[in-house]
This record gives structure tokens, sequence and C-alpha cells, in this order.
């Protein structure tokens, strides 16, 4: 039974997946929207849009969720002049949402219908629908709103997130947003927490086996940097290259021994491209670079750092 109904959800996605002209028109309309984008929802499909509001606000698209059945209770003074309209709702008549549509009207705000009722009432008033394929619940009763909710929350995210892309957004924009959770320290640059300066374990190709073994000791992160004059990465030995090579004591030099094509970031790289390169190399530390081209060493970041923050 439970896997009858994910796939009877699942089709009803696929079906969703080819979206026609007017999911082009619902997204212009809102890229130019002066005002806020006003989700409104009631029941079941209330708790999509509230939902939805949450996704487009943390995307970079202003919103606020509107209630039908409290609308007529005072709360119709959230639209405005500049506004636009989403309403969600699968049958589309529910009497609450004919006062919310004659206001709209009346502030000249134009409406965006999500339904799959294209006779509906607020598909009739609607300046752009964007009509639901006709799929069944998942519900054995076919009342339950089950599939009908799983194909708005899908079609209002790929709404959030084609306009996140078009804005030009970047995981900086995010952060602003969201700087808690899982989700801020995820997109956290490194260059915030990262070691840097005099802090960092540099010896030159030339230095000695002994060399190295003390800066790998005294600066203790496991690793140094084989640099340039300009501190342009060369590249790194390790404590593990050391006890690979200790039979090469005293005669071998760091550039002879280094491993010269190291992991590593650029500056703008986030706390979880840190993670991933660690986890996915099996190390426990990575050097960031000013830029991948000219390769100076900005800084390094140890995996302790990133259990300091509650990451990996």
């Amino acid at each position: 039974m439970g896997r009858r109904a994910i796939a009877t959800e699942a089709e009803a996605l696929w079906s969703l997946a080819h979206v026609d002209q007017s999911f082009a028109e619902a997204v212009s309309l809102i890229r130019g929207t002066r005002g806020r984008l006003i989700v409104c929802g009631l029941g079941k499909s209330g708790h999509i849009a509230r939902k939805l509001t949450a996704t487009f606000v943390a995307t970079g698209t202003p919103a606020l969720f509107l209630h039908a059945g409290e609308a007529i209770h005072g709360d119709l003074g959230v639209l405005m002049r500049g506004d636009t309209l989403l309403i969600l709702s699968n049958s589309g008549d529910t009497r609450e949402f004919g006062v919310v549509i004659r206001q709209a009207e009346g502030l000249a705000i134009p409406i965006i219908a999500i339904t799959s009722n294209v006779r509906s009432a607020i598909a009739l008033s609607a300046d752009i629908l964007l009509a639901l394929p006709a799929k069944p619940e998942a519900c054995p009763f076919g009342s339950t709103p089950t599939t009908s909710t799983t194909m708005m929350l899908a079609l209002g995210d790929a709404l959030a997130v084609t306009l996140l892309q078009l804005r030009g957004l970047s995981p900086a924009d995010l952060l602003v947003w969201h700087p808690g959770g899982r989700l801020g320290l995820d997109l956290l640059p490194v260059d915030r927490f990262m070691h840097h300066g005099e802090n960092l374990p540099f010896i030159a190709a030339e230095a000695s086996m002994f060399e190295a073994i003390h800066t790998i000791s005294d600066k203790g992160f496991g690793i140094a940097a084989v640099v340039n004059d300009q501190r342009h990465l060369l590249g790194v030995i390790s404590d593990g290259d050391i006890r690979r090579n200790i039979h090469a004591l005293p005669g071998a030099t760091a550039g002879e021994i280094m491993t010269s094509q190291p992991r590593t970031l650029v500056r703008g790289a986030m706390a979880r491209d840190a993670l991933a390169t660690m986890s996915g190399a099996r190390i426990t530390s990575v050097f960031v670079l000013e830029d991948e081209a000219a390769g100076e060493v900005a800084g390094l970041v140890h995996i302790h750092d990133l259990l300091r923050l509650g990451i990996g």
C-alpha cells in the first residue's frame, strides 16, 4: 500500500514536469513584482502555501502567507498595490477565496492560480493559470489531499528555484538570509574560520626532511605546504609522507617527497566543500588558495575546525 501511494504521487510529479508557457509567464510576473508575493491557501493547501512562503523568502523572493479563512476577518489588509497573489486550491471553488480575489482585483493585483479544476472560480479569475494534471489522490478513498498537495509543493518549489537562478543569487546571499542551523554552517565560507598568516606551516622545496618534520610538529596540523618565495603552492608534505619516506632520511628534500598535485580549495569555497574534499580524499587538512590559477596559499582548514563548528 505504501509503495502504491508513493508510485501514485511519483507518476503525478512526472506528469507535472512537462511545464508549459504559463510557468514561464508566472516566473516573469513574480520576478517583476514591485511588492510582495502573497501566497494564499486554506486547509491542506494552506499548509503547502505556508511552506512555500518560507521557501520563497529563503530564496530571495519577498513573500507573505495569507490564510484565506483569516482574510475575511481582517487579514485582507495585507494585500497592497504592487503585490502579486498566488492562490493554491485543488478544487478552486472554496468560497473564502472569492473575497480574496475581489480584494485583489480592486487593487489591480495580478493573480496566479494553482489548481486542478480549470473551470473553478480561482482558475477563471486568474491572470495566469498553473493547472495541475488530473491525477488521483494517493488516498484509497480519493478524498484526502495527498497527490494534489505534493504537486502543489513541487510546482511552488520549481517557481522559487527558477527565480533564485534567474536572479543570479549565490550561496553568500543565502547565508545572509539563513545564517543559522545546518544550512548556515554548510554555506559558511572557509575564509571565516580557516587558519592564516603566521599560523600556516610553510617550508621551501629545498628544505630537509628534518625541517619538514619540525614544521609539521610545530604547527600541529599534520601537514606542511611546500611553497616558493611568493608563497605559491608547489606541493604538500603530510606526516604520512614522512613515514613513507623515512628511509630517505636525512638526504631527501621536501621537494623530492612532496605530493605535487594536492587537493586544495579556493577562497570563497564553503564549509561543505571543505568537508567533501577531505572526506573524499581521506585527508584531515586542506590548503586554501587565493585563486586556482596563481596558487598563492591563503589559509588552511583542518578537520577539527569543521568538527568545532558542528559540521561532519
